[in-house]
C-alpha cells in the first residue's frame, strides 16, 4: 500500500509531463463556477467539477483532492452567510462538528492510501451511489422525517445523540473521501432527529459539508495531493460564485 508521501511524486510527474491546457483551464473554471452554485443550493457540485478534471487528464485521487479544495471556499462562504439559519442545541451540534472533521480526515487518510487504479475503478460506482443520494434526496428526507425521534431538538436524549453522532462520522468518512451526494443524507438524518425547517437544516448541512472538508483539504495538502494550477483555476471559477452569494446576502 502506498504511503501519503507518494502522491507528491504523482503530482510532480504530472505538472512536469502534462502543462495545463488554456482551453482544459476554460473548463475548469466554469465547472467550478456552476459547481459551487450548486453545492449552495441543493450539493451535487461535484458532478460537474470531478468529472471534468478527470475530463482534463489528471489522475484520479489527486483529481478528487483538488476538486475539494478548490469548491472548499464557496462551502465557507455559504456557511457563514447561513450561520443566522442554525437552530439546533449545542449538545447536538458540537457532537457533529467534532465527528464531522475527525471523519474527513480519516477519509482523506483513506484516499491517499488508495492506489490510483483501485480508486479509478470505484470512481463509477461512488458517482452512480451520489447519482442516487441526489435523485432520491427527498425521498429519503420524507421517510426519516416519519420516523422522527422528537419533534424539538432541545428534548433529544444522549443516546439519540449518540446514533446520530456516529453516523455522521461514518458519513464524514465518505465526505472525506469522496463526498457526492452527502448533504442528502445528512438532510435525512436531520429530518429523523425531528427538524422540519428546511432552511435551518440546509445550514447545519453545509457547516457539517464544511466542516468534513477543512479536515481532508488541510490532509491533502500537506500529503502534496493539490494540483495547484488546476486548483488556481477552479478557485477564480469559485471565486465568482462567492462575489454573488456574498452581494446577494448584503
Amino acid at each position: 500500500m502506498p504511503a501519503a508521501g507518494d502522491s507528491l511524486r504523482r503530482c510532480s510527474a504530472f505538472l512536469i509531463n502534462r502543462s495545463l491546457h488554456f482551453t482544459h483551464a476554460i473548463l475548469l473554471f466554469f465547472a467550478a463556477a456552476v459547481a459551487g452554485t450548486l453545492n449552495a443550493v441543493a450539493g451535487g457540485g461535484s458532478f460537474v467539477s470531478f468529472p471534468i478534471l478527470l475530463f482534463t487528464g489528471v489522475p484520479a485521487v489527486e483529481a478528487n483532492a483538488t476538486n475539494t479544495f478548490a469548491l472548499w471556499p464557496g462551502l465557507a462562504a455559504s456557511t457563514i452567510v447561513f450561520l443566522k439559519r442554525l437552530d439546533a442545541p449545542l449538545r447536538l451540534l458540537i457532537p457533529f462538528l467534532l465527528t464531522s472533521l475527525a471523519g474527513g480526515w480519516a477519509g482523506a487518510l483513506l484516499l491517499l492510501h488508495t492506489p490510483q487504479r483501485t480508486f479509478l475503478h470505484l470512481v463509477p460506482w461512488l458517482l452512480l451511489s451520489g447519482t442516487l443520494l441526489f435523485a432520491f434526496g427527498n425521498q429519503i428526507r420524507a421517510i426519516a422525517g416519519r420516523t422522527s425521534v422528537v419533534d424539538d431538538l432541545r428534548q433529544l436524549s444522549w443516546q439519540a445523540i449518540t446514533l446520530s453522532s456516529v453516523v455522521q462520522l461514518l458519513l464524514a468518512v465518505y465526505g472525506g473521501y469522496f463526498g457526492a451526494g452527502i448533504g442528502f443524507v445528512i438532510l435525512g438524518m436531520l429530518a429523523a432527529l425531528g427538524m422540519r425547517d428546511v432552511l435551518a437544516m440546509g445550514a447545519i448541512r453545509t457547516l457539517l459539508a464544511a466542516a468534513c472538508n477543512v479536515a481532508a483539504v488541510i490532509t491533502f495538502i500537506f500529503a502534496g495531493a493539490v494540483l495547484w494550477p488546476q486548483c488556481l483555476v477552479m478557485l477564480g471559477g469559485a471565486l465568482v460564485f462567492l462575489t454573488g452569494i456574498l452581494i446577494g446576502s448584503s
